[in-house]
């Protein structure tokens, strides 16, 4: 699954971010979306596109799913130890949990979790 800031990264990083996104199934949680949807409305991201097309163009180009929010991750957010408090990477670590996947992002913190970081 992938935290929405490594959608938005470049150099090296970005380059083996690509690699990942290229040679695995890609899992973008509707919570990524809603978040990076916050950001563009108060100005801390911008795309050059409209965001539904900046969104759409990312789904197609990287072979993208969206993985909705079910009750399972929600209920697994209840449970969670708070080692991390925002809301948005917290329903990252349960998705993770539940959907038994790997989590693309930077943020050592999720390492507190039983979760497989990548980056």
């Amino acid at each position: 699954m992938i935290q929405e800031s490594a959608l938005l990264c470049d150099g090296v990083t970005a380059r083996w971010k690509r690699s990942q996104i290229e040679n695995n199934e890609n899992l973008l949680s509707t919570a990524s979306v809603w978040e990076m949807a916050i950001k563009h409305s108060i100005g801390k991201l911008k795309f050059g596109l409209a965001f539904n097309e900046f969104i759409e163009q990312q789904i197609i180009r990287n072979g993208i799913e969206l993985l909705p929010i079910t009750i399972d991750h929600i209920t697994v957010v209840a449970t969670l130890p708070l080692h991390h408090r925002d809301p948005f990477d917290r329903i990252l670590i349960a998705q993770s949990i539940v959907e038994n996947i790997p989590l693309l992002s930077a943020d050592k913190i999720f390492d507190a979790y039983p979760i497989r970081r990548m980056w």
